[in-house]
Order: C-alpha cells, then sequence, then structure tokens
C-alpha cells in the first residue's frame, strides 16, 4: 500500500504543486483560456489559492517523506477534496460546466487520504 501511496499522492502533488504556480505567477490573461472562472474573482484569491495548493502539495510529499508529523498527508487530501466539493459549486455557478477534472482530483485526493490512513 505504501507504494500505491507514493504513485498516487506523487501524481496528485505534481498536479497541484504545477497548477498552484501557474495561478501564483501569471496573470489573470493567461490564466484565462485555462480557468474561465478567474474573471469571477479577485486577482489575490486567485494568487492564494495558487500559493495553498503549492502548500498542500509539498504537504503530501513531505511528511511521510521525513516522518515528521505524517498526519498532516492525510490532512492535505482532506484539504484538496474539499477543495474540488467548492470548485464543483464555482464551475456550476458560471457559464463554465466542465467539471469532469474536478471529479477526477476528487476521487484522487479520496483514494489519497484511504491510502494515507495505512502510513
Amino acid at each position: 500500500m505504501n507504494i500505491a501511496y507514493w504513485i498516487v499522492a506523487g501524481l496528485l502533488a505534481l498536479f497541484y504543486f504545477y497548477a498552484g504556480a501557474m495561478k501564483a505567477v501569471r496573470s489573470g490573461d493567461q490564466l484565462r483560456p485555462m480557468m474561465a472562472w478567474v474573471d469571477r474573482v479577485p486577482m489575490p484569491v486567485v494568487r492564494t489559492l495558487g500559493a495553498v495548493e503549492m502548500l498542500g502539495a509539498t504537504g503530501l510529499i513531505l511528511p511521510p517523506l521525513t516522518g515528521i508529523a505524517a498526519s498532516l498527508a492525510p490532512a492535505a487530501a482532506t484539504g484538496f477534496l474539499l477543495l474540488q466539493i467548492c470548485a464543483v459549486a464555482v464551475h456550476l455557478t458560471g457559464d463554465d460546466r466542465r467539471i469532469t477534472l474536478n471529479l477526477g482530483l476528487m476521487a484522487t485526493a479520496a483514494a489519497t487520504i484511504w491510502l494515507a490512513s495505512g502510513l
């Protein structure tokens, strides 16, 4: 189960670190083609969300890797699950109805929570 955690959590962390870095450094014009919702959210909120995603990705990897505060890994995965629940709500309240990626990320975060409980 340890190998499965590292595969699933590693992919999830890679996705969120990349997405968070894009939100943290790119302009609204650069983000708009990929994320239609950035026009409805103030840019400081987008930047904060990017920073939170990068910290959460770090929380999936570093605690189990170092053995220090390993309970932070399921907490980070739970945070990503809650983030995607909110993301689905944002998508459904706007014109963007594409939530397939969000549902996949929810399933991956739920699997990571389950796998992290066995660490």
